[in-house]
């Protein structure tokens, strides 16, 4: 294998699809690569993807490698930290069976990795995935205890400006099958004009379909500069005891978001938030609701979200594979029907209109002139 490109590196994968251009080596620090990650990557179609960590631990068996490898993206595997010191932005380096070299000198290798590798890992993570349930509900169920409050007590609900009373909400985050999703929900969205939230990078997926958004809520690191701008209402997601990560950001572009202050994850609280709101229906595209899917998070557990689901369920609607469910087609028979439709319809007005038949008669007359009939 040998591939030559300009680089790009960056610890956070989420970041680097940002500057990554079509055909360049990406240079990323991610064990276990996720599905949604490997997705976005696949969007932009690098050369090749280097990883300084292993793309699969066997811990669970994720898919993210094998979309990548699958898409025709040539990946190295663990190839070690020394790679973000040796290596600068935007220099050239050259990928030859595994090693990488760097104006000629080489500086790193690890695994070429193909499909056949990748199919042996995931089978052989399968295998562990027992324990790797057995972990999770274990500290499924000791969150449980501290995060009960969400359940039982309530949230204290910011103030917003967007009226949610007795209407529907869509909440849109970065997962599974959120792009499709959303396309297939254009006809709902289009008649009962949801209130439209936002979860991070799930306000871009609603900007690339051409809505603006009502809210954005989140941490704030995964949304472009051009959905915080696009004035929507702006609720940074803060951990219980008032710390706001996403804040500083905000304020750097100028911008005064409201403050929400609560235990879960960001798509919780939107759930929360459009419940506690008085929404009459919440309908939602691209959250997690599987072992593999909050694995793929990095979460090991799902107190919060269990307990978001049971407060919410009577009016929650899962868009979850809404794309898959049903496809319109339009059969041939149908356009045969419309043609003799139309064409008996143009038969009735010729016959009922003696002006036409005279306009007809001769416009005949002239083809047969003209081609000498």
């Amino acid at each position: 294998m040998y591939f030559e490109g300009r680089v790009r590196l960056d610890r956070k994968t989420k970041n680097l699809v940002k500057r990554l251009k079509p055909r360049e080596i990406a240079v990323i620090d991610h064990g276990d690569l996720d599905r949604v990650t490997a997705e976005a990557l696949i969007e932009i179609k690098p050369g090749a993807v280097i990883n300084a960590s292993s793309f699969s631990t066997g811990r669970y068996p994720n898919i993210g490698p094998l979309l990548l490898c699958s898409a025709g993206i040539y990946l190295i595997n663990n190839v070690g930290d020394e790679i973000f010191k040796r290596v600068k932005e935007g220099e050239r380096l050259v990928i030859r069976e595994g090693k990488i070299f760097l104006r000629g000198e080489p500086i790193a290798s690890g695994e070429v990795l193909t499909i056949p590798t990748i199919q042996r890992q995931i089978e052989k993570a399968k295998e562990g995935l027992s324990t790797e349930l057995e972990k999770f509900v274990t500290n499924t169920l000791y969150y449980m205890q501290k995060e009960k409050a969400l359940l039982l007590e309530g949230v204290n609900l910011p103030i917003t400006s967007v009226d949610f009373n007795g209407r529907h909400a869509l909440v849109v985050v970065r997962g599974y099958d959120y792009k499709a999703d959303l396309k297939a929900l254009s006809s709902y969205i289009r008649e009962i004009k949801p209130v439209l939230i936002g979860v991070d990078g799930g306000a871009d997926a609603l900007i690339d379909e051409g809505y603006k958004p009502n809210i954005i809520i989140g941490d704030m690191d995964s949304v472009s500069d051009e959905a915080l701008l696009s004035g929507a209402e702006l609720i940074v997601h803060a951990y219980p005891d008032g710390r706001a990560p996403g804040l500083s950001r905000l304020k750097n572009l100028g911008l005064s978001p409201i403050i929400f202050k609560a235990s879960g994850t960001s798509e919780d609280v939107a759930l929360l938030l459009a419940f506690e709101k008085g929404v009459e229906l919440i309908v939602a595209v691209g959250t997690h609701a599987n072992l593999i899917e909050f694995l793929d998070k990095g979460r090991e557990g799902m107190a919060s979200t269990f307990l978001v689901r049971l407060k919410v369920g009577g009016r929650l609607v899962d868009a979850k594979g809404v794309n898959k469910l049903y496809r319109s087609r339009v059969k041939f028979s149908y356009l045969l029907l419309i043609f003799l439709a139309a064409f008996v319809t143009v038969i009735a007005i010729v016959t009922a209109s003696p002006l036409i038949r005279q306009l007809l008669t001769l416009l005949a007359y002239k083809l047969r002139l003209i081609f000498g009939i």
